[in-house]
């Protein structure tokens, strides 16, 4: 009995010794990951995420002469929500009229009293110029008198004949000088009502300006169309509360769908890559199973810093080929621009290049065993590189580095 216990814990310990052993082993063993050498058109791409906009649009506008009323900002009070479809003239957003009313208060102050000064100066010139005329006429009949008297004292003593001709020449003096001052009088009142109306008259057009300005806070549509809300300088929408200014009045715009860009913005580090009529594919976040096709029409020569951003970019505008009633503005794009492509070359994943001391090398399947080659590489994508010399196709690289890689065999590009 104790030899056949003896036995079976024997055997026991041989089936344990055998699965800790296969096990470790099964464990231990590395997975090889090997691709072959492949031969094609090499793509060189530059991907980008970028927002839809319509070539072309109409800007709903704000009032235009703000600035002649002393008004630089406004603030939107209503706004028609954003995709509204309208008609011409219809309705799309008012503007706060509390600054605005409150000059044409301020107006209609100054009118008046430039009408009751206008109206003072009228009766006070009139009222002037009536007892000039009342003085002139009796300066007239004085001067009459004076004549009538020297005619009479012919056949007076010579002293009394003297005294009525001097009497005479001043009763004339009188009447002339004052034919001269009324004259003058009349110029100077002219010259206070033209006055006084240019300050009247110049006082309307600014009320009437303003009156036409005011009607201008309810804006409506030019034209038929969608209503897409205007993005500020900082890349967020006008909404109500928003500010437009003297400058800048653009309240929305009613794209025209016919012809949709991509606008988008690749890094400084890219740009150089990308020049106009380069070709690229463009997927809609919203609709992932649409493509579309499309070409670079517009690089931007000086870079910005987009908000939330450290680094430079560069606005490119993509045209897009189709024609699609889901591509409306504002959706989210990932765009594919190519930049080259090269035929018929030879090519591997980046992940079976390796590198020592500027030496480029892959580890090559050859046979049964794994040796280190060396390779001259050209232009590489984001997954690939191009393979010069070194590899041809068909031939098996690993992307997985195998042990003591240091110990395999190296062929030099002199040794092929």
């Amino acid at each position: 009995m104790k030899y056949k216990k003896y036995i079976i814990i024997s055997v026991v310990a041989l089936i344990v010794l055998a699965l800790w052993y296969f096990l470790r082993r099964e464990a231990s063993t590395e997975v090889i990951l090997k691709v072959p050498v492949e031969r094609g058109d090499f793509v060189i791409s530059v991907h980008t995420s970028g927002e839809l906009e319509a070539k072309t649009s109409k800007n709903i506008l704000g009032p235009g002469g703000l600035r002649t009323v002393g008004i630089w900002n406004v603030q939107i009070a209503e706004l028609i929500p954003e995709g509204s479809v309208v008609e011409k003239d219809d309705w799309v957003a008012t503007l706060d009229r509390i600054e605005i009313s409150n000059r044409l208060k301020d107006l209609e102050t100054e009118l008046e009293k430039l009408q009751t000064l206008y109206t003072q100066t009228m009766l006070d010139t009139t009222l002037e110029l009536r007892n000039a005329r009342n003085e002139l006429v009796n300066l007239e009949y004085a001067y009459e008198e004076a004549e009538i008297t020297l005619e009479q004292s012919k056949f007076e003593p010579p002293a009394t004949i003297r005294q009525a001709k001097i009497n005479l020449e001043k009763a004339q003096r009188a009447y002339e000088q004052a034919k001269e001052n009324y004259q003058l009088r009349r110029e100077q009142a002219g010259a206070k009502m033209q006055e006084v109306t240019a300050s009247l008259n110049q006082q309307k057009r600014r009320y009437e300006n303003m009156l036409s300005v005011i009607d201008e806070f309810k804006i409506k549509a030019p034209q038929a169309g969608m209503v897409i809300y205007r993005r500020t300088w900082d890349g967020s929408k006008v909404t109500v509360g928003s500010q437009i200014s003297s400058w800048d009045n653009v309240v929305a715009t009613l794209p025209d769908f016919s012809v949709m860009l991509s606008k988008t913005y690749v890094n400084e580090i890219d740009i150089s890559k990308i020049s106009t009529d380069q070709k690229a594919g463009i997927m809609v976040d919203a609709f992932p199973d649409k493509k579309f096709t499309g070409v670079v029409t517009e690089v931007a020569n000086i870079g910005e810093q987009r908000p939330g951003s450290d680094a430079r970019v560069f606005e490119v505008k993509i045209r897009i080929n189709e024609f699609d009633t889901i591509l409306r503005p504002a959706m989210t794009t990932k765009n594919t621009i190519v930049t080259d492509k090269i035929s018929d070359v030879l090519f591997v994943p980046i992940e079976a290049l390796h590198t020592l001391d500027t030496v480029n090398y892959v580890f090559k399947q050859s046979q049964n065993r794994v040796v280190r080659q060396q390779i001259a590489t050209g232009k590489r994508n984001e997954n690939q590189i191009i393979i010069k010399k070194g590899l041809n196709e068909g031939d098996l690289v690993w992307l997985t580095i195998p042990g003591d890689p240091e110990n395999l065999r190296f062929y030099a590009l002199e040794d092929i």
